[in-house]
């Protein structure tokens, strides 16, 4: 299976208006962003428990990304609530599980090569610092080789300047309205821009938003079919 495949095109969706799909696993839906493979595949997803719906034990074999969007995710090695980053290498193995039901941002299968160490981050409780320009505020959640991961908080009003993305930038809008010279992204919405390209981006209402860059490089794209 090939969704979104092409990483040298932009997209955007919005999420909110798409529907679940069953997963393998009872009481697990997700929503497919991108994907190249079946069931073990290079994939980005919203994943949403059901109260009490668990997933069978699996190992990570290229890593696992996850933010808790909402609800209580859990395995073995603990319990995560709404906020919570978490980045499972690969070679690790748990059986996930919710009891009041979660939703999940889930990126599976993109950890480069010596990228193995294990991360639990609480969003909530950290400190964000101020970013480049007045208005903006940033949590970083991990770096390695040119991969940026942050969650950034925007004020009203805050506008940056015009850049390009070397290595491609991924955006999920967790909060109010992120917005660019290309439109406005409620939250919700999904963009993935790829190797060089530009934009001008902006909030007026302000926004929380995570973002990764750096992680899209050109000899990494490929194009579907």
């Amino acid at each position: 299976m090939e969704l979104h495949a092409d990483f040298n095109a932009p997209i955007h969706l919005d999420t909110r208006s798409m529907p679940w799909v069953a997963s393998p696993q009872p009481g697990v839906e997700r929503r497919m962003l991108d994907r190249v493979g079946d069931e073990v595949a290079r994939a980005t997803s919203l994943v949403r428990y059901a109260p009490d719906s668990r997933f069978a034990e699996h190992e990570h074999g290229q890593g696992e990304e996850i933010l808790v969007l909402s609800g209580v995710f859990a395995d073995e090695h603990g319990e995560y609530p709404a906020g919570t980053y978490l980045r499972n290498p690969p070679g690790t193995r748990h059986a996930p599980r919710s009891g009041p039901g979660c939703e999940l941002f889930v990126k599976l299968r993109q950890f480069q090569p010596g990228d193995d160490r294990r991360v639990c981050i609480d969003t909530r409780a950290a400190s964000f610092v101020s970013g480049m320009v007045p208005g903006l505020r940033v949590l970083t959640l991990h770096e390695f080789k040119g991969e940026h991961v942050a969650l950034v908080r925007w004020a009203p009003g805050t506008r940056f300047q015009a850049h390009a993305h070397w290595g491609g930038e991924e955006i999920l809008v967790l909060e109010g309205v992120f917005s660019d010279e290309h439109g406005d992204y409620p939250a919700g919405s999904w963009l993935r821009s790829p190797h060089l390209s530009r934009h001008q981006p902006f909030s007026e209402p302000g926004c929380l938003i995570y973002v990764k860059v750096g992680h899209l490089h050109p000899e990494e794209a490929r194009c579907a079919g």
